[in-house]
């Protein structure tokens, strides 16, 4: 299973509140799981320099058209700001016809707990 390293562009104080957000994602077609993958590296940069972000991973499995998503954020702000703005916007809406699946889970860690594990993540999204 390909899986995009953790990324951290701005590490946060270890005390810190950090908000979490997963998402699993599954195309109704392998075109659609194609284009997903195409569009990765776009959104992925983005992340990378993203106000606010605390760190990004991504796991996919292309042949099954699934992909997950895990990041963690200083503020749901900074994460709607990412989502609604850049690369991501049009993504998303591009692709949201291709998707016949979706899940989305938000929760809170401290700073210490960071680089997150995909355990709580697959537990929360199931």
């Amino acid at each position: 299973m390909p899986t995009l390293p953790w990324t951290v562009p701005n590490p946060p104080p270890r005390d810190a509140e950090v908000h979490v957000f997963a998402s699993r994602f599954e195309t109704r077609t392998f075109w659609g799981a194609l284009r997903f993958l195409a569009r990765t590296p776009g959104v992925w940069r983005q992340v990378s320099r993203a106000p606010g972000a605390y760190g990004a991973t991504l796991k996919a499995q292309p042949l099954r058209r699934t992909f997950w998503t895990l990041s963690a954020w200083e503020s749901p702000r900074a994460l709607k700001e990412f989502a609604r703005s850049g690369t991501h916007a049009p993504v998303s809406g591009g692709l949201a016809a291709q998707m016949r699946d979706s899940r989305f889970a938000g929760w809170t860690v401290s700073g210490e707990e960071l680089p997150l594990d995909w355990t709580e993540a697959f537990r929360r999204l199931s």
